[in-house]
């Protein structure tokens, strides 16, 4: 008899909800003829698009140039754990933030405040979202990478316009350009160090301490010389100014 009321006590919240009757999946036709999704099934899209969120974070915002030219600065000073691989990635995304907030605010503006509203549908939302977004990307992506994927899809003369570019071909070409980018901001940061490595190097072979390893002399003087300068700054501001900040 306990296990009969424990049962029924189980399933009568699944009864409540039967007899309800939440609709999971259910298509809405506007007036306009387009269509819209009950809000069960626009939480499911949802979940499933975090998934794609880190893919996303790389391919569609300035997240990849700043955290290469992290890693170059790293390499270039000779410190291999420090900063450790979290205190980068999080410099790196609350820089990307900084860069990208003008996109979000613009985001919000046309697409996520309306649809709070009730003024646009999703699907409208995120068309109307895409538009911030491209606009970022255009703006950091050069036209030869352009042409490139361009060539590769072999829709040369399909696209008349960049705003009619598609995303499988805008993003692969950003984040293309943005490696070329971060590769040369990386070059321009990695040249003082070489210096100090090559003047190090040399004199310890003038004294003849040809066993000892020019790299533990150096690190030091790397060290004093990007305190000095203030590297911190200038590093977050370059990557700040190189996107137009």
């Amino acid at each position: 008899m306990i296990r009969f009321f424990l049962l029924l006590l189980l399933l009568s919240p699944a009864m409540s909800w039967a007899e309800v009757g939440l609709p999971a999946v259910k298509v809405v036709t506007n007036a306009d003829g387009s269509q819209d999704y009950t809000v069960s099934l626009q939480i499911l899209f949802i979940m499933t698009a975090l998934t794609l969120l880190p893919a996303a974070l790389m391919m569609m915002t300035a997240f990849t140039r700043i955290i290469v030219v992290l890693a170059i600065l790293r390499q270039a000073i000779g410190l291999q754990q420090t900063p450790s691989n979290q205190i980068m990635i999080g410099m790196a995304l609350f820089l990307t933030l900084f860069i990208m907030t003008p996109t979000l605010d613009r985001v919000n503006e046309v697409a996520l405040q309306p649809y709070l509203k009730e003024e646009m549908t999703s699907i409208q939302a995120v068309e109307a979202a895409s538009v911030p977004v491209r606009d970022f990307m255009l703006a950091q992506t050069r036209e030869d990478d352009i042409a490139l994927f361009v060539k590769l899809a072999g829709k040369e003369g399909t696209i008349q316009s960049m705003e009619t570019l598609p995303f499988t071909i805008l993003m692969p070409a950003f984040v293309t350009s943005e490696l070329k980018t971060a590769f040369q901001i990386g070059f321009m940061i990695f040249i003082p160090f070489l210096i100090v490595d090559m003047v190090v190097a040399s004199v310890l072979m003038a004294m003849g301490m040809m066993m000892l390893s020019p790299i533990i002399i150096s690190l030091p003087f790397k060290i004093m010389l990007f305190v000095m300068v203030d590297g911190w700054s200038m590093i977050m501001g370059t990557l700040a100014a190189s996107f137009g900040i």
